[in-house]
């Protein structure tokens, strides 16, 4: 058995530990990285990656068959679902080596390809080795969670970690779980020729505004996805090719292919972590807000932390870690100003509150200002004019924005930095936008909550008319 240590001990490859990976050992500290699966985690071998290659690919698809708006003659696609599997082999391939144990060793990075588990509240054993280490970071992320619904057992099943190893399309895909991923999935399995159903317990789109949801619901369904909301699944039954998913109430639903997408679940299970005194909660590793475990040595970030699911926070909280490991310094992890996106097209973003929790907060000091995508010029021009930008003010202060329509996903940048940074609305208004874009958007909106201040104040008016009569 080697023995070894280190200042600084990863547990799992994932966007997470390898920022903390990499930013520990390039500024000095002594690191170790575990990883007993695939180098990159789930965002680059099953999730955030392969699922937007397999979106583009779906795009361009729909994009073939729906062009005379520009005065170009729609195409059937000609899909050859083979050769996008390829496609989305070939992203991954090509993004890997910036994930992979060479890069990392070349950064001084000891790699070790075995998982973790703790024998002690500072000891770590992966494979033959002990690692002794000053401080741990657990970055084990989550896995798809697949709930005990009868019969699931005995049928056969996708998760995200198997959908893409498809190399024939589903005929009629069943999914449930009407989440983000199970919603882009929907759209890009429909866009390239499967028939799509999508069976929630409760309803699309859950977490995000219902407002906006409902738009991309209501575009999901013109496409071609059926959707059954409401229909919590009670029974799942028959064999490949013949799959039935029985709900609660009694619908059935009938297709050749099922996936499952109903959630998230922390991997724990592999660590040991009563070894080292370490609680969990509900939905992963129990944390403090500077993401310390209850062994004050350990810290645990990304998903197995229990929060928001997404691999950008679990890069923002390898900078929240490191500077406390690295440095000592007090640093804790906020969520008001973290967004998401689902990419179905059009585009879901949030950053903050939604309406809904905005006025449960808030009340009546709540303003709410819109803007419409049917008002901006290039959306125009491009034919992208289903969608609206909401901002929930207080006090000339955003404290949150939801997005649906073209590029949502960059539109909540902005709105990003401006909720991270404590900005004001003002502060959005005095940005020149170039013409026409789609980012005019924030500026237009941020304009929208001013127009009634001013436009339709009567004190204003009169002062502009004093104004007027006296200056010379």
């Amino acid at each position: 058995m080697e023995r070894v240590t280190t200042d600084v001990l990863v547990i799992g490859a994932g966007a997470g530990g390898l920022s903390v990976a990499a930013g520990a050992s390039q500024m000095g500290a002594d690191v170790v990285l575990l990883e007993g699966h695939e180098m990159g985690g789930d965002c680059l071998n099953y999730g955030c990656i392969p699922s937007k290659a397999l979106i583009a690919a779906a795009k361009a698809a729909h994009a073939q068959a729906n062009v005379a708006q520009f005065g170009i003659a729609n195409q059937v696609p000609k899909v050859d679902f083979a050769a996008v599997m390829d496609h989305v082999a070939g992203v991954i391939a090509q993004i890997a080596p910036v994930d992979s144990q060479e890069r990392f060793e070349g950064l001084g990075v000891r790699v070790i390809r075995e998982f973790g588990s703790f024998i002690s509240p500072t000891e770590v054993q992966a494979g033959n080795t002990i690692i002794a280490a000053r401080r741990i970071v657990i970055a084990t992320g989550s896995r798809p969670l697949v709930p005990p619904v009868p019969g699931l057992t005995t049928v056969p099943y996708l998760t995200n970690e198997t959908l893409f190893d498809l190399r024939e399309k589903p005929e009629h895909l069943l999914i449930v779980g009407g989440g983000p991923i199970g919603m882009e999935m929907a759209q890009a399995f429909v866009r390239l020729g499967s028939r799509v159903t999508v069976i929630e317990g409760d309803t699309m789109l859950a977490r995000d505004d219902p407002e906006l949801a409902a738009l991309v619901v209501e575009r999901l369904r013109r496409e071609g996805v059926a959707i059954a909301e409401q229909a919590m699944a009670a029974e799942i039954r028959g064999s490949a090719g013949a799959i039935e998913v029985v709900a609660r109430d009694g619908r059935m639903f009938r297709g050749s292919h099922l996936l499952m997408a109903a959630g998230r679940k922390a991997n724990t299970e592999r660590l040991n972590l009563a070894a080292a005194g370490i609680e969990t909660s509900n939905t992963g590793i129990a944390v403090d807000a500077a993401l310390r475990s209850t062994n004050r040595k350990v810290h645990a970030i990304g998903d197995i932390a229990g929060g928001l699911q997404f691999t950008h926070v679990a890069g923002y909280h390898a900078g929240v870690v490191l500077r406390s490991i690295l440095f000592g310094l007090p640093s804790k992890a906020e969520k008001s100003h973290i967004p998401w996106v689902t990419y179905t097209e059009p585009e879901l973003a949030q950053v903050g509150l939604t309406e809904v929790q905005a006025r449960e907060k808030h009340g009546a000091a709540l303003y709410v200002a819109r803007f419409r995508y049917d008002e901006n010029d290039r959306a125009i021009a491009e034919r992208r004019t289903s969608g609206q930008i909401k901002v929930m003010v207080v006090k000339g202060r955003p404290v949150g924005v939801s997005i649906v329509g073209h590029q949502a996903g960059e539109l909540i940048n902005l709105w990003a930095l401006v909720l991270a940074n404590g900005m004001k609305m003002r502060d959005v208004t005095s940005m020149v936008a170039p013409y026409p874009t789609i980012g005019e958007l924030n500026k237009r909106v941020a304009g929208a909550y001013f127009s009634p201040k001013l436009f339709d104040n009567p004190m204003v008016k009169r002062v502009v008319g004093l104004v007027q009569k006296w200056m010379p």
